[in-house]
């Protein structure tokens, strides 16, 4: 006796290969002179800025921010007059202690309540190569502004499969002092030395 299995309708189900959705992608490029010009928005929901601050000098500890805002004028034929402009929530902050980060928030720390926003304004952006940049600009935190230099690469460039919005994405670091913004608690059991690491996408505006 043959096995149901084997012949009709369920023969069918068996054989048939699952079926599941294909994104075609062209992969993305490093090459700034296949980058759109125009204007881009930061896409909020896949940029993140991260922070790493010595602790006691047992632990880098690090944290981040979210909910990131902001334009990027990009012309590739001419990348050193690229503007870039930022805003970071400070009340965003968030580590992996609960308590810590209400801290951070308040007045003896970022002071959120006073100080909401973080921002980055360039005033230059100096081209190393193909894909990489120095961009200076002026940060604001804690109510001082300060200038402080990012090192830039550009991680790619194209179209989003699920999204189909041209986007461009970039990682930069940078470090400075807290101390010199007016956030000195626990300065120097608590490193002064702030080091940001950005993951920045942007995508590109009709």
């Amino acid at each position: 006796m043959k096995s149901i299995l084997a012949s009709g309708p369920l023969a069918l189900l068996v054989a048939a290969p699952v079926a599941t959705p294909a994104l075609a992608q062209t992969p993305p490029t490093r090459d700034p002179a296949q980058i759109q010009a125009g204007t881009y928005a930061v896409d909020p929901g896949h940029t993140q800025v991260g922070w790493r601050v010595s602790h006691m000098g047992f632990s880098n500890y690090a944290g981040g921010f979210s909910d990131v805002s902001g334009t990027l004028e990009l012309q590739p034929k001419n990348p050193a007059s690229a503007k870039l402009s930022v805003k970071i929530p400070v009340a965003s902050v968030t580590t992996t202690s609960a308590k810590l980060t209400d801290e951070l928030k308040g007045d003896q720390w970022l002071d959120a309540a006073k100080f909401p926003d973080m921002t980055f304004v360039s005033t230059k952006v100096a081209p190393e190569g193909k894909d990489r940049a120095k961009v200076t600009g002026n940060l604001t935190l804690h109510g001082v502004t300060k200038p402080v230099t990012l090192d830039v690469t550009l991680v790619g460039a194209g179209v989003n499969p699920l999204s189909k919005k041209v986007t461009v994405g970039f990682e930069a670091t940078g470090t400075l002092k807290r101390s010199e913004f007016g956030v000195k608690t626990y300065v120097p059991l608590i490193g002064d030395e702030l080091h940001l690491t950005i993951a920045g996408a942007f995508e590109k505006q009709d």
